[in-house]
């Protein structure tokens, strides 16, 4: 889900040499070598390339910070139709550093696993340049929507066009497939979120059509019906959906996830059984297992590797029964 390596000793070494975050993300090097950890330590079926849901607002005029224990910070925040005025839309060259980096990993890969590009959902992207960092509420980003509806909308009309582009230059450097991560999905309405999130979703859903697309709204439980009308392949669910419930709701998808992420603090005969539990209910049903949110940072590595075997492991006994 997300870097799955940032648990791994090898990726601390790295991210301790680079010096901060943000070196890590622009560096292409430093950004394929935590890339691959995962692949090489872990045993994992795909790489997902590393770098930051926030590189889009950037890349659009607006600069973010990545502070220590508290997470992303943008020193200016959008506050008016002249602010979005000063936007740029962000080309996919804008932000080279990510493609270079993609070109790089597939290179060093050399075909063992796909490669996954992504992007932050529009909406996930606008709550952060409006709110100035990662909030319980987001409510500064929610006043918007009820204050003045068309300023956010023009704000997430240019989110969605940088993000199409960028998006568009990860397939040409490589990227095998896409995933779209809606973080701050569970927050809105459902109303609200028709508006002011799948719509552009569907928007870029529906201007890629080279590789497939995931979509992953974390909290979206009620969109689910939805999310079955939009133009991707692959819909994620978190660890609150119900996956008999899911399957029934999104007939048409490929689904991914959905364990939690906590379920692999317990000892590895928990890990074990959960891990198999969700196997069992996701049957039949074309699936991606994985978890239903990112790693914590203090998840033993080899809890991580015991998920990874088990799916492996006990996808192929299923099939041998069969």
């Amino acid at each position: 889900m997300r870097q799955a390596g940032r648990i791994l000793p090898e990726y601390r070494k790295v991210r301790e040499s680079a010096g901060d975050f943000k070196t890590l993300v622009t560096t292409p090097e430093l950004a394929t070598e935590v890339t691959i950890q995962p692949v090489d330590i872990l045993g994992v079926d795909a790489a997902i390339i590393f770098s930051d849901i926030l590189v889009i607002p950037e890349a659009m005029g607006l600069t973010y910070e990545m502070e220590e224990k508290k997470g992303p910070v943008f020193p200016k925040v959008i506050q008016s139709a002249a602010d979005i005025h000063n936007l740029r839309i962000a080309q996919a060259e804008d932000l080279q550093y990510v493609l270079d980096a993609i070109k790089l990993t597939k290179a060093e890969l050399n075909g063992r696993v796909p490669l996954i590009g992504f992007a932050g959902a529009p909406w996930t992207i606008f709550s952060y340049m409006i709110e100035g960092g990662g909030s319980k509420t987001f409510s500064k980003a929610k006043k918007m929507l009820y204050t003045n509806p068309a300023l956010a909308h023009q704000l997430l009309d240019k989110i969605t066009q940088s993000t199409i582009n960028y998006l568009k230059g990860q397939i040409v450097a490589g990227a095998d497939l896409l995933q779209i991560f809606d973080s701050w999905a569970g927050i809105l309405s459902p109303e609200q979120y028709d508006e002011f999130s799948l719509r552009y979703i569907r928007k870029i859903c529906e201007a890629i059509d080279e590789v497939p697309v995931t979509v992953f709204a974390k909290g979206a439980f009620f969109a689910r019906e939805t999310m079955n009308l939009l133009p991707c392949k692959v819909v994620g669910l978190d660890w609150n959906m119900d996956i008999q419930e899911s399957i029934k709701m999104l007939p048409n998808k490929v689904l991914q996830g959905n364990l939690d992420p906590c379920a692999l603090y317990g000892t590895l005969d928990d890990v074990r059984r959960e891990t198999k539990r969700m196997l069992d209910a996701f049957g039949t049903h074309p699936h991606i297992a994985n978890l239903g949110h990112g790693l914590y940072p203090d998840t033993e590595v080899d809890k991580v590797k015991c998920f990874i075997d088990t799916v492996k492991e006990y996808s192929v006994t299923s099939k041998l029964k069969k």
